[in-house]
Order: C-alpha cells, then structure tokens, then sequence
C-alpha cells in the first residue's frame, strides 16, 4: 500500500495541494486554485482587498477557509487517494494574523459536514480581515516596541529579528490601538499557518516555533513567548497566543468533517504547519549546514541554514526556526531581476547579449563597481534609489552587464557574513538561475559549487516533506533529513557548477573594495 503525505500551502494568491508518494519518490497530485479567479465574491486582487492607504493590505480570512473546502473537494473529484494519506502538513504565507473569538474553539471542534466550511465558521471572527506581510502601516508601532526592548541590536539578538512593518507583533499593537473593543473579543490570535492547522485539527492549534520567530514575539533561542516582547505589544497578550511547539509536533488526527465530505483518511495526522520560507528549506533540500539557496527573481533572497542561532546586529536578516529543529536565515534583496533586466535594457541587448557580455567580461571586472539601487533597497538599507557607479563608464555595456551581477552577488556574501558560515553548497532557484553566467558569477563570488533547481512549488512540498518525516518518526522510525528530501529535492541533472581557483582568489582581494564603495554610498 503506498504511504501517501498531503501537504497544503495558502500563500498570498493561492491554495495549493499537492500529495506525494513516499516510497516511490513521486508527486501523485498537484493542483491550486487562485482566490480571484475561483472565489470571486471576496473582491480581492492577486489575493488581497485594496485599500484607499496603499500602505494598508488585509485579506479576507473567511475566503482561506472556503479555499480549502474547494481544493479538498477538487482533490475529491479528480479521485485522489485521500484515504491512504497518512498524514497533513501545511504552509501559509508569514506574518499574516488571524483573530477569533471565544466561539472559535467550540466552532472548530462541532465543524459540521452537512454545511461549508465558511458556514460553520463564518461567526468565528473579531477581525473581519487579516493584515498580511504586504502591509506596511505599522512604522510607529516598530519603533514603540523597538525602543522598548532596547533598540535595533537588543530586539534581532531577542526575537531573530528587529521590528518590521509586516510582522505579527506591531500589526497586533495596531490592533490593539485602533480598534480596543474588537481586540477585547479576541480569545484567539493565530497565523495563517496555525488557523489553517486549526480547521485541518478541529481545535485551535498551536503556533509552529518557525513561523513564530516571524512575529517579533518569540525569544530565538529557548523558541518560548519573550515576555518583554508580549508586554511591548499588547495588554494581556499571552492569553491570547497559543503554546509554540517544533515543527514536527502531530497535534491530533485530522477532523471528522474531511472524512465524512470527502473519504479523507480519518486516522491521518495533523501536524503543526509552518511559515512559507521555512517549508521552502525543505523543499529545496537545505537540511545540513553550509547549504544555502538564492533566489534570482522580483527580488533576490538569500536563504541559509544555521546549527547554531546567530542574529544579525544590523538587524538587515531574519533568523528563523528550520523545520530540521535547527535555523534558518532569510535575507531579502530588493533590486534583483528589476536591476538585472534595467541594465539589459539600457544596454540595448536581450538576455543572449547579456550572457554574452559576462563572458566577454573578466572575474572582477578591472575594478569597475556598480551599486545598482534602482528602488529603495532593503539590504544594505538604502532609502533613495540611484545606481552609483565607481571606476565604471555609463557606456561601457559589457562592464555594466558584469557590474550588476558582481554588485548582487557581492552584497550577498557581504551581508551574510554574520551568520559565521561561508556556504559549501547552494541551491539557485528562480528565474535567473536559468542564465548559467550568472550562476558562474554565483559560484565564484561565493567559493563553492553551484547546483540548479526547477523548483516553483518548494512551500508546499516541503509541507508535504514534514508530514511525511513527522509520520514516520511518530511511526518509530527515525530517518535523516537527507533521506526524507532525496528523490524530491534534487538538483537538475548536470548543473553543476564548481568555482574557478583563480576567480574566487580575484572576489576575496575585491569584497572589501566592495564594501568600501558601499560604505561611502551609504553614508556609513
């Protein structure tokens, strides 16, 4: 009989589903739905409900929920083998935050499988909509629980992170002073993650100590509620959040109502479900020190995994929990493709021409920089767009092609740094990772091998991936990480890139000129 593992991912426009086949390493389902296409009454756009302040981005809660009777019951019909799943995971989107009242518990646990999902829960809110990680209204609220646990270095060594706009913690404060009355009705504070974990249970469910450290609100280090964080935040905050548990933590079997409606397995395991990029660690293989995944699309992210927890001082990363029991850091860079293609563009050549450039290019390019700041940037913080150019020509094209690339992959080893670990091995992803010139850039800036992977469903295979771990140690096994993601999260055949001696030797002379020019862009 095969051993069959769903994992679930409700990002910012989607619900995905995919079901894999554990013995035979394959995926046996894959499917999604797109919240504006398939429930339209909601109004959103691209997953969300406009807002006349920009900066303001909620989305309906109710619309997840109705999501998921839609993807179970297109599982259903396409005659998945629901009945042999042996275990549920999740990924939601991070930092979104979900508010119940003191009526969600008895609604989660009487779900009845005569009415929809939305019908059993639709009374269940405090908070008609959700703040999620799009939202960027909470800059006084950063900055209130920011100072009070002692500024920017004291709050990333606390909680894995400074204070960010889209984290739970200051969109909760925002709550609490925009709207008290409501905030008084809420028993119940949940992330995306952990509300749909709570439909999947049939009970509130806790909070996974990955997508936890997201909220500003959990002490890194002993993955518990920091208390100076909670009184910060909110008054009588602690009552309101559920326990925070390991990623792999079966929190019960899945509820009756998905057995009944649709021949779900009503002895599979409900798991904890955790953050978008935790979920994605496992979904492109980054389950043993010195791996390292980036990136290359919108924005170019670097993401990394820790044996042992170090934060960031300048507060530019995220330290989050791996689902290996281990950490992970996120760092995001906001000038990626934009950047790449700008310079392409102004070039007057496609990509064929850009390649072609880089090749014609040497490893340090003669000392020619560029700091390619079209947008604000995140990393390093740069709030006033503007490339600036150092022993480097405007009309030089082939040394702007090579600058762009050199500039990004050069940020990223400086600004990684604090974590204490050069990476041995990194997996690129995205849509650049197509370009294998800019990978050999990659691979000798960083010193170590290159391997391409065609991953765009990473969160939801990574649920599926934990489910399938938690299972089987639940089950007396004990297998390693290595042999969960094997078959599942494996490079492309034959992309390997190894570093070039000589080039690497030419990026360990040039990183401090680097960050020499930064620091003079910058002003720091």
């Amino acid at each position: 009989m095969a051993r069959l593992f769903l994992g679930l991912d409700s990002s910012t426009q989607s619900l995905s589903a995919m079901v894999v086949d554990y013995d035979s390493r394959e995926v046996v389902y894959e499917d999604s739905i797109v919240f504006d296409e398939a429930l339209p009454s909601y109004g959103t756009e691209n997953g969300v409900l406009r807002n006349p302040d920009p900066k303001i981005v909620h989305s309906p809660p109710l619309m997840w929920v109705e999501a998921l009777d839609f993807v179970f019951g297109k599982m259903h019909g396409a005659g998945v083998d629901l009945g042999s799943v042996l275990a549920i995971s999740g990924s939601g989107q991070q930092h979104g935050s979900v508010y119940m009242n003191a009526g969600a518990m008895d609604a989660l646990q009487g779900l009845d499988a005569g009415k929809t999902l939305a019908e059993n829960l639709s009374g269940v809110f405090s908070r008609k909509t959700s703040p999620i990680w799009m939202d960027s209204s909470t800059a006084e609220e950063c900055r209130e629980i920011m100072e009070a646990l002692g500024g920017l270095r004291a709050t990333a060594e606390a909680t894995g992170s400074t204070t960010f706009e889209r984290f739970t913690g200051p969109q909760i404060r925002k709550f609490t002073k925009a709207d008290r009355e409501a905030y008084e009705e809420t028993a119940h504070i949940a992330l995306v993650s952990s509300f749909m974990a709570s439909i999947i249970a049939g009970k509130i469910a806790p909070i996974d100590q990955g997508d936890g450290a997201g909220m500003n609100l959990m002490d890194i280090r002993s993955r518990t509620w920091h208390s100076g964080a909670l009184e910060a935040t909110a008054p009588d905050l602690r009552a309101r959040l559920p326990a925070l548990v390991p990623s792999a933590s079966v929190i019960g079997t899945v509820c009756a109502y998905f057995a009944e409606k649709y021949g779900l397995n009503g002895q599979a395991l409900a798991l904890a479900w955790s953050g978008d990029n935790p979920n994605s660690v496992i979904g492109v293989g980054l389950v043993k020190p010195g791996m390292v995944a980036i990136s290359l699309g919108t924005s170019d992210t670097y993401f990394g995994f820790m044996k042992e927890c170090h934060t960031d001082p300048k507060g530019e990363g995220h330290v989050f929990g791996a689902p290996t029991g281990d950490y992970m850091t996120l760092i995001c860079f906001k000038n990626g493709s934009l950047a790449r293609e700008k310079v392409r563009d102004a070039c007057g050549l496609g990509w064929d021409g850009f390649s072609a450039a880089l090749r014609s290019t040497p490893p340090g390019n003669h000392g020619k920089i560029m700091l390619p700041y079209f947008e604000p940037e995140i990393v390093p913080k740069v709030l006033e767009p503007g490339v600036r150019r150092f022993n480097l020509d405007e009309d030089d094209a082939d040394a702007n092609c090579r600058a762009v690339v050199e500039a990004q992959m050069m940020s990223m080893r400086l600004h990684s740094a604090w974590m204490g670990v050069r990476p041995s091995r990194i997996h690129a992803t995205g849509g650049a990772s197509q370009n294998p010139e800019i990978l050999r850039v990659m691979a000798d800036v960083q010193n170590c091998p290159v391997y391409r992977f065609e991953v765009s469903n990473s969160a939801v295979l990574g649920a599926a991936l934990r489910a399938a771990q938690a299972y089987l140690v639940e089950s007396g096994e004990s297998p390693a990480w290595e042999e969960v993601v094997a078959g599942f999260a494996d490079p492309v055949a034959g992309s390997m890139i190894e570093p070039d001696p000589e080039a690497a030797r030419v990026y360990d002379d040039l990183v401090e000129t680097y960050a020499e020019c930064e620091r003079e862009a910058t002003g720091r």
